[in-house]
């Protein structure tokens, strides 16, 4: 990973644009979507879209501290500015590190087919359901299971699906606990991520903890989540603990 994803809150704050044309006119729509506060070269702010990529602003700009957006010169650029899908307050950003826009953009048109309109509405109703929850499952990592288990594919607040908004009450009122504690193995067909069938990498999601043979490589145990735990062994844990817990083994 070569750049770290964040999502910056502009309200108000001062971004600079320089250049002119379709390029500046498309930038400067989005940093007012953003509500970003757009003014010139000559005024202080922390970032800075130079649209025409012009080496000699962006030298002038860095050269005071300002993280500069170069339009289509990745070599110049502090930060990229990704493909956007926005389903408020929910937002999907989809980054080639400058390599392609194309691709980002295709990647997107691709993945937003397949969001329903409501998704913010679900996030909203869920942050409205915090208390809730928190009575629901007063435990965490009782909670982060009913939470999963809830939006899993097919669960009852689905996020794929149009319904889930609505069926928030019933889920919550579910007197019916999360899977049980269980211990899956994933045997690995090879080293390469992208060979992940689509079981293993939804487990890779969803576990709690990963116990894996020391020969399992970086690359796969980086798709799991982050703060799932890594414990490398030499076998297969009789008691692997609460939740879910993987055994990964390479099939050699």
């Amino acid at each position: 990973m070569q750049s770290l994803p964040v999502f910056l809150r502009l309200t108000g704050k001062p971004v600079i644009l320089t250049g002119e044309g379709e390029a500046a006119d498309a930038k400067r729509r989005l940093l007012e979507r953003a509500g970003a506060r757009v003014v010139g070269e000559t005024q202080e702010a922390a970032l800075a879209i130079v649209s025409d990529g012009d080496a000699a602003t962006v030298a002038r700009l860095r050269a005071r501290g300002i993280l500069v957006n170069a339009t289509d010169r990745p070599d110049l650029c502090d930060f990229t500015l990704p493909a956007i899908i926005d389903r408020d307050p929910v937002l999907i950003a989809i980054g080639t590190g400058g390599a392609s826009a194309g691709l980002a953009k295709a990647l997107r048109q691709r993945i937003e087919a397949l969001l329903p309109a409501r998704l913010g509405n679900l996030a909203v109703a869920l942050h409205e359901a915090r208390d809730a929850i928190r009575a629901r499952w007063p435990e965490a990592a009782a909670r982060r299971r009913g939470i999963d288990a809830g939006l899993a594919a097919g669960g009852p607040i689905d996020p794929l699906s149009d319904k889930a908004v609505d069926a928030m009450p019933d889920w919550l009122a579910d007197n019916a606990d999360a899977a049980a504690d269980r211990l899956e193995t994933i045997r690995l067909l090879s080293s390469d991520p992208d060979d992940l069938t689509l079981r293993a990498a939804r487990l890779l999601g969803e576990a709690d903890r990963i116990y894996h043979a020391p020969d399992v490589p970086a690359a796969i145990l980086d798709r799991a989540r982050a703060d799932a735990v890594r414990i490398p062994a030499a076998v297969k844990p009789e008691a692997p603990g609460e939740g879910l817990s993987l055994w990964l083994e390479t099939m050699a």
